[in-house]
């Protein structure tokens, strides 16, 4: 009998795949920006005409989502995604101020490592792909289990349209045995410069603990907060629209609202007419018993699924217009399944007297996770939006956009990526949209414009100057002193 250990077959693929892409990096490196960007368009050309078809199978694979939304996103990844790339530079020289005679030269990180998620493994891959090659970078996959067939095929699409174009075999791969001692196998190795973790906690410990910079879009746990000043008809439009897209599965999305108390009637008969239905407390507890398991460890079973599937798991009836669950709630608490990420349509739902202690409840349940990289505000009063963009823990904010649209840049001018940063408020390096310009590194170059001798004379003139003005300084407080005084010896004067 042969056993086949996965283990080893997958740890000594991830060194073949390293090694490969080690070397076909310094051939990319010496491309020129052009011949990046023509090879990019070429790999988005090639994959969207495959777009419907690995949003079907991407359904099938995971049974996450709605094939239609992720088929959307795919045709945001190779359509919107490359539009935005085009006139971008990213290698050689991207910056040269003539005048004050210094450049900027862009120059690629290497081998990056990318870890996509099962929540939205193809537009993730699509994109990650793009940005490696776009700034000369060798990208190598850590496709996710639950998904590994459709990003397979997704990568072996752009794969050979790339290479048909000329770029170095190795250059863009994955892992075909997929298990995590290889991942960790392609984390450890001396030939990775950076790792890319979209949404895969269970590798994060293990991509920090191989010493390499991270990249990494985590939980987004982020709150929608409705002001009173705010547009409430459209305010809820975007936020169910936002929520019931891939059935909640954007990292983005909002996880609870948090309403100001003088409009908390009209949000929450806005909700309903809207296809949000409020459980009773009885049907909040079994739908947030679900949620974990005892452990802590997200149900994968509930992820993705529609509000209707949902109810119907834990056991009480919606009428069939549902869309979206909520779960009206008090406290933030590590013991609320409410106040965490929810990859599903349900939102938690507060009620605050004003904006500071909607403020408040809003960083409560940004730091309840410590990964929230984006928060929404509806609101027409600039100085409350100032507020909530001076003081929360987040890496983004947004304003008046639905968050799972307005955070990959659909619905805002931010860079278009399904990678978002949540920086030093999460775990990550960046708090952007991570964009070609995060895979690079920028070499100043400075020209002479004085020398030595210049230098020593300007110190000289500076210190006499100095001097004077010391001079000049003391004389000034001397007639100060003696303005003072005489006005002093007369108000003595009057007084006696």
């Amino acid at each position: 009998m042969n056993i086949i250990d996965n283990d080893l077959l997958s740890i000594q693929e991830s060194r073949i795949l390293i090694e490969n892409a080690s070397q076909a990096q310094k051939a990319l490196a010496t491309f020129s920006q052009e011949k990046l960007d023509e090879i990019v368009e070429r790999m988005a050309e090639e994959v969207k005409k495959y777009a419907y078809e690995l949003a079907k199978m991407c359904e099938d694979e995971t049974d996450y989502g709605k094939w239609q939304d992720k088929y959307i996103k795919n045709q945001f990844a190779c359509e919107y995604v490359p539009i935005r790339l085009r006139g971008m530079r990213c290698v050689g020289i991207i910056g040269e101020d003539r005048e004050n005679k210094t450049m900027d030269v862009g120059v690629p990180m290497g081998v990056i490592i990318a870890l996509s998620p099962a929540t939205s493994p193809i537009s993730t891959t699509i994109y990650k792909a793009l940005i490696a090659i776009k700034s000369g970078n060798a990208i190598v996959f850590s496709p996710h289990p639950r998904a590994k067939n459709t990003i397979g095929k997704a990568l072996d699409i752009m794969i050979r349209a790339a290479e048909g174009y000329g770029l170095p075999t190795g250059a863009l791969s994955y892992l075909h045995t997929v298990t995590p001692a290889g991942t960790k196998e392609l984390m450890n190795h001396k030939g990775t410069s950076i790792i890319m973790n979209t949404g895969v906690p269970g590798m994060l410990k293990a991509a920090y603990e191989s010493g390499k910079p991270v990249i990494y879009g985590g939980n987004g746990n982020g709150p929608a907060f409705i002001e009173r000043t705010a547009d409430i008809n459209q305010a809820v439009k975007d936020i169910i629209a936002s929520k019931t897209f891939d059935n909640g599965m954007v990292s983005a999305a909002e996880q609870s609202i948090v309403v100001d108390s003088c409009i908390a009637a009209e949000v929450k008969q806005e909700m309903q007419n809207s296809g949000a239905y409020f459980m009773t407390e009885e049907e909040s507890q079994k739908l947030g018993s679900l949620f974990f398991y005892s452990e802590g460890r997200v149900n994968s079973e509930m992820v993705g699924k529609s509000a209707l599937e949902l109810a119907k798991r834990a056991g009480f009836c919606v009428p069939s217009s549902t869309l979206v669950l909520i779960s009206e709630q008090k406290y933030v608490s590590e013991t609320n399944p409410y106040s965490k990420e929810k990859l599903c349509p349900v939102l938690a739902y507060y009620i605050e007297d004003d904006w500071m202690h909607a403020c408040e409840k809003c960083i409560e349940l940004l730091l309840s996770e410590r990964n929230g990289h984006t928060l929404v505000i509806h609101s027409k009063n600039e100085d409350v939006i100032r507020q909530f963009v001076l003081k929360k823990p987040v890496g983004r904010v947004l304003v008046n956009t639905p968050a799972s649209f307005g955070s990959m840049g659909a619905t805002t001018n931010l860079f278009p990526a399904l990678t978002l940063g949540s920086g030093s408020a999460g775990k990550g390096m960046t708090s952007d949209n991570v964009s070609p310009m995060n895979l690079i590194y920028i070499r100043k170059v400075g020209y002479g414009v004085r020398n030595i001798e210049d230098i020593s004379n300007e110190v000289l003139t500076r210190e006499k100057t100095s001097i004077s003005c010391i001079s000049e300084s003391k004389e000034n407080n001397q007639s100060e002193i003696k303005v003072l005084q005489h006005i002093l010896e007369k108000v003595i004067e009057e007084i006696k």
